[in-house]
């Protein structure tokens, strides 16, 4: 959170290497005024999806999750959050209020707010057929992001969780998380983009040394950290390699690298967090982000449930 938008070396310079939650500078475009701990969009937007799947027994109603989408952007605003709906997103749910058809809004949609709100499409679909789960990620995605790119990359996401959840490792998690990511980019809207697929495995490569140091380094001026689906999905499997698939040391790398570094946080947290448990996080970490955000003490627990019983 505190971290997003920022270069690597504006990072360091601030904060060093990041080790645990941060406030950020009161100057901060987004996140000032907000305490260490506290989420944002994907954290908002990944648990905005899972209700609406659960409400509607593992089905997504794109027009009606448009609305969500725009209830939740008011909601936002009114609470004084400078951290709303993302470019993609917002361009799209405008589009569907103004009445272009839901088929057509997300037609341009290529960054990665699909993927970083697709957890629960992961936990609530098993991969036993990917074409099939893609299809699913496809239905949760292409209101905002209907884009072979954006679906290639949300599919990895999901792909990958619903691996660990079913006991994955890591390295298998991504192979299933690649054959995931070939799939998703047939379908939806061609735009001009890397290879998300291709992209997770130079990821991977660059990942796959004992110098944590040079590894960072090239993850970030190889893969990149910007919003763009190639480069942030790519850059949360490469952070998770770097660190033999541990959600809270890829979590701290990705807040230091900085760029869009609470999305790629939130897709690693999400993917490792799926293939190592809930014990993948410190307890104490658990705690702060319950009492900062101010969630109930088994609303998760709750969520997770309810989306299991969907899988």
């Amino acid at each position: 959170m505190p971290t997003q938008q920022l270069s690597r070396q504006a990072v360091a310079q601030r904060w060093g290497a990041v080790t645990t939650f941060e406030a950020p500078d009161s100057a901060h475009p987004l996140a000032h005024g907000l305490r260490a701990g506290s989420v944002t969009d994907d954290t908002e937007l990944a648990l905005l999806l899972a209700r609406h799947l659960i409400a509607r027994h593992g089905i997504v109603d794109p027009r009606r999750f448009a609305g969500e989408l725009v209830e939740w952007e008011r909601g936002m605003r009114e609470r004084g959050s400078h951290d709303l709906l993302g470019p993609s997103t917002k361009a799209a749910v405008e589009a569907v209020l103004a009445g272009t058809p839901v088929t057509e809004s997300g037609r341009f949609g290529s960054t990665n707010g699909a993927a970083m709100r697709i957890a629960a499409v992961g936990i609530a679909n098993d991969f036993d057929s990917i074409p099939r789960l893609v299809d699913a990620v496809v239905a949760a995605s292409a209101v905002t992001h209907n884009t072979g790119v954006a679906i290639a990359g949300a599919s990895a996401v999901a792909a990958a969780i619903s691996a660990g959840i079913d006991g994955a490792t890591f390295a298998q998690a991504a192979d299933v998380a690649v054959d995931a990511a070939r799939e998703g980019a047939l379908r939806g809207h061609w735009v001009a983009a890397g290879d998300v697929a291709r992209r997770i495995g130079v990821a991977l490569e660059l990942a796959g040394t004992d110098d944590i140091a040079r590894g960072e380094r090239d993850l970030y001026e190889v893969i990149g950290t910007s919003l763009a689906t190639q480069e942030s999905v790519p850059a949360a499997f490469g952070l998770l390699g770097l660190h033999d698939g541990d959600p809270w040391l890829a979590c701290l790398t990705a807040a230091s690298l900085g760029g869009d570094s609470d999305t790629i946080g939130a897709m690693a947290g999400a993917i490792g967090g799926a293939v190592r448990g809930v014990e993948g996080f410190p307890r104490h970490t658990r705690q702060t982000v319950l009492e900062v955000n101010g969630f109930g003490p088994t609303e998760f627990r709750d969520l997770a449930a309810a989306l299991l019983a969907l899988r």
